[in-house]
């Protein structure tokens, strides 16, 4: 496993982690819980020991469970724990943006009973909130920062000019924005800015909900609640364009590195820069097998260049992640 130092937070971060959306089963089909444990404790016990989670990651359920697993066996200390703040959720389900120093203060208590903790390693802005300055939230993890409860501040789907006003007031240690090989806006800016500025950069969604996979198809059925029922890129007709891209990666990186498509993916997006890491979503052990194959290798220049070639020629109707976005509070 490659690690990164983040400051503050005493243990090195491996450059893969954890992902646990998933895990809080709302938006994924349902979870189980024995097996979300397993998988988180199989993670640490194998050097992924960076754990992403948040709040409304099932209302409270995926830190729940993240927090009963890293309870048993000291895996508390070996791992590095980050989740968010700043969503709220109605009773019928609904999220919406909530950033205000008063959300915070009653946000980290909750976040710490759950995850059976007495600090978060990096407690992230889960989402900008238009309608609270940004000093007002960025001044409320800087009063957490010395209260002790968290060590590093970080934001998460932020702009640079976000992050410009929130670095006047407090320190900024790590960014987490939407980033993989379909899902490429942050080029544009966030992510030459979190590089010069040398943040960690959280890259979620680093293997596309499952699309970079390989084990997609286009008979695949998801269940119940599942994202991926409403997301355009695992729909008509954009499907067929993803999958044919992936399959054409996918032949890439097996040719030339026999690498599967899976490992290609996550070491395209560690090899933009030193502070970048990936998160990789898992709900099983098994899952997570194929992490060690992203490692003891690089990816040359020609590689990014291909990887723009075949994009080109097979997806036709581009879209982001933006259907994710959840609304503010006046919307």
């Amino acid at each position: 496993m490659e690690t990164i130092s983040c400051e503050n937070v005493p243990v090195p971060l491996g450059r893969v982690g954890l992902g646990t959306w998933a895990i809080g089963g709302w938006m994924w089909g349902g979870s189980d819980e024995a097996e979300c444990i397993r998988a988180i404790q199989h993670a640490v016990d194998t050097g992924i020991n960076l754990i992403d989670t948040a709040p409304v990651y099932g209302f409270g359920r995926s830190e729940e469970i993240v927090g009963k697993a890293l309870a048993e066996g000291g895996r508390r200390d070996r791992a590095v724990l980050a989740t968010k703040v700043a969503l709220e959720w109605t009773n019928d389900g609904k999220v919406y943006r909530n950033s205000t120093a008063a959300r915070i203060q009653k946000e980290i208590d909750e976040s710490l009973r759950r995850l059976r903790t007495d600090r978060i390693d990096i407690y992230q802005v889960h989402w900008p909130d238009p309608l609270v300055p940004i000093e007002e939230t960025a001044g409320a993890l800087l009063n957490l920062q010395k209260q002790g409860k968290i060590l590093a501040l970080g934001v998460s789907n932020y702009s640079p000019e976000q992050m410009d006003r929130w670095r006047q007031l407090a320190p900024l240690h790590t960014t987490q924005p939407p980033y993989n090989v379909f899902e490429r806006e942050i080029e544009a800016d966030v992510l030459p800015y979190s590089l010069q500025h040398k943040l960690i950069v959280l890259s979620y969604g680093a293997i596309c909900r499952g699309l970079l996979s390989g084990k997609v198809t286009a008979a695949r059925k998801f269940e119940g609640d599942d994202l991926r029922n409403k997301d355009p890129k695992f729909l008509p007709p954009r499907l067929d364009q993803y999958l044919a891209a992936v399959d054409r990666l996918g032949a890439y990186a097996k040719k030339k590195y026999g690498r599967s498509v899976l490992a290609f993916a996550v070491r395209w997006i560690l090899d933009r820069g030193e502070t970048m890491t990936a998160l990789w979503g898992a709900r099983s052990a098994s899952q997570l097998d194929a992490v060690a194959e992203a490692f003891g290798w690089k990816l040359e220049p020609e590689d990014y260049q291909e990887v723009d070639k075949i994009l080109t020629d097979t997806i036709k109707d581009p879209v982001g992640p933006e259907f994710m976005a959840p609304p503010s509070r006046n919307e």
